[in-house]
């Protein structure tokens, strides 16, 4: 199920990962006050990841022989209490490969989502990273509320499997119904199961968290890269931190001016236009595309699919049938990347001839499914820290006045994720605010990088940001391309600004063009 245009950008990272882990403590209390920025992390080979951040195996080490290790950071439950109750920060990291005097200092990287595991995202991503390590040593957590960091529960895996299975795209009173009991019931079940946690895992928390983590690590200033809702947490740290931001990058950068609706339709125009690319790709080949003889031929034919599969869903993965839900959120998970493009069109080819499985398997990774039928905490971490974040709260009658304007912004999703809006009715903690604050008068400058294809933050935001982020601080690069971010695009001019400012502090000229 859809929640808002950031939540699904941990799609992309839930694909490639499915590695690494840590040890991390449930919490414990902090009677005495403990000065938590004095704490010593005791750093070990890393375990098999959890369930919760997608299960698999230890991380094998870098070429080289390079070991990956984890670590748990004790943090407040409640910032306004800091004195009081811990969890535990899943911490992994490798260190630099560099010689002592080249070493700056920990980057410490997010990936998105809200739910993403950087615990399994940094080592699924091997060498790409290697000339930043040349200079630092390469750290991702857990964020409050994901994986091993007193992960949200919600549902368990057979109830998920339903509920992913629903009908996420209701067209009359009966179905609507049942649309808005199952997300009742699932938000209820994550307040059964988290009381706890749900009040403490919002954005400033996590901000907070990273500044904890700055200081263990050593680090005067922190040096940052974001990406997707990286680029929030990184925005909202530059506000209350601006003293501490050292280097820093934003890449796939959620637009902060939007509140959850304009978030909605800005991604459902988004996943639109990168639609509208793969069919204008697939019919340009040398060969013949196998799913239309014209852009707008394959769009039809993708509209009549989801159409038949909402009267009879096909044969998936057994014993589950491919649903028109499963295959939206499929075709959507595949449009994060260039690179799945291709497996999209496997997809729609095998789905046309009765098939479902491929489509199935695109919709399990976006929804942080395993092969062997377990769900990460992707979704219920999702839906909690948007909900804790996120002021407004919809309701089916709201947005069934907006349908017409999604369906505009795009034939295919516009519905998909005009009904993910209400995902946050009768949540158990208020939303924080309509949109993240994230002025921050006084920072180093930070590097905004927009991928003018991107479907989950469309490009416009990477601008929205560096106005709300204040004169001198925010340095807007733009990449023509094609999927979710631009750095791991590899293109050689993004690489070179990235690098060039992380490892050597070289600001690259306002409004760069790569691509």
């Amino acid at each position: 199920m859809p929640n808002r245009s950031r939540p699904r950008a941990a799609a992309l990272t839930t694909t490639a990962v499915l590695l690494a882990a840590l040890t991390a403590a449930c919490g414990g209390d902090n009677p005495q006050g403990v000065d938590l920025t004095a704490q010593k992390l005791n750093w070990q080979d890393c375990p098999a990841p959890s369930p919760a951040e997608g299960g698999g195996e230890a991380p094998s080490p870098l070429p080289g022989g390079t070991d990956w290790q984890c670590a748990t950071m004790k943090a407040p439950l409640d910032w306004n209490a800091p004195g009081g109750e811990t969890i535990g920060i899943a911490l992994i990291r490798a260190r630099t490969s560099g010689t002592a005097d080249q070493r700056i200092g920990s980057l410490i990287f997010n990936f998105g989502g809200p739910g993403g595991s950087g615990v399994t995202t940094l080592p699924a991503f091997g060498t790409a990273y290697d000339t930043l390590r040349t200079r630092y040593d390469l750290v991702s957590f857990d964020p409050r509320g994901v994986g091993r960091s007193a992960g949200v529960r919600c549902e368990n895996d057979q109830q998920l499997d339903a509920y992913f299975q629903q009908d996420a795209t209701p067209d009359d009173a009966a179905e609507r119904a049942t649309y808005v009991d199952n997300v009742k019931n699932f938000n209820a079940a994550c307040e059964r199961n988290s009381a706890r946690v749900l009040p403490h895992v919002r954005t400033t928390d996590a901000a907070r968290d990273m500044d904890l983590m700055r200081q263990v690590l050593g680090d005067d200033k922190l040096s940052y890269f974001g990406i997707s809702y990286g680029t929030e947490l990184g925005g909202v740290y530059a506000h209350l931190f601006p003293q501490n931001v050292g280097r820093a990058v934003f890449d796939a950068v959620v637009d902060p001016t939007q509140n959850a609706e304009q978030g909605s339709l800005g991604q459902a125009k988004g996943f639109q236009l990168a639609l509208d690319n793969f069919a204008e790709n697939c019919v340009s080949q040398i060969e013949d595309c196998p799913i239309g003889d014209s852009a707008q031929d394959v769009k039809n034919r993708i509209a009549k699919l989801l159409a038949d599969l909402d009267r009879k869903p096909i044969p998936g993965i057994f014993p589950r049938e491919l649903t028109q839900t499963a295959a939206t959120s499929g075709i959507a998970q595949s449009l994060y990347s260039q690179d799945f493009w291709q497996y999209l069109t496997e997809g729609l080819d095998q789905a046309y001839g009765g098939d479902g499985q491929i489509l199935m398997l695109l919709s399990d990774s976006m929804n942080g499914r395993s092969q062997n039928g377990e769900y990460s905490n992707l979704t219920a971490a999702n839906v909690s820290i948007n909900c804790a974040d996120d002021k407004p709260r919809y309701d089916a009658a709201y947005v069934e006045q907006k349908l017409p304007e999604f369906r505009a912004a795009s034939p295919v999703f516009g519905d998909y994720l005009a009904w993910g809006m209400i995902s946050c009715t009768d949540w158990a903690v208020p939303g924080a605010a309509d949109h993240p604050d994230v002025s921050a008068p006084g920072s180093a400058p930070i590097l905004v990088v927009g991928n003018t294809g991107d479907p989950a933050t469309p490009y416009e935001g990477a601008q929205k940001m560096v106005t709300a982020l204040g004169t001198g601080v925010g340095v807007e690069l733009t990449y023509k391309g094609q999927g979710h971010g631009a750095y791991d695009s590899n293109d050689p001019c993004v690489r070179s600004a990235v690098d060039g400012y992380l490892l050597n502090g070289r600001v690259p000229a306002a409004g760069t063009v790569c691509g």
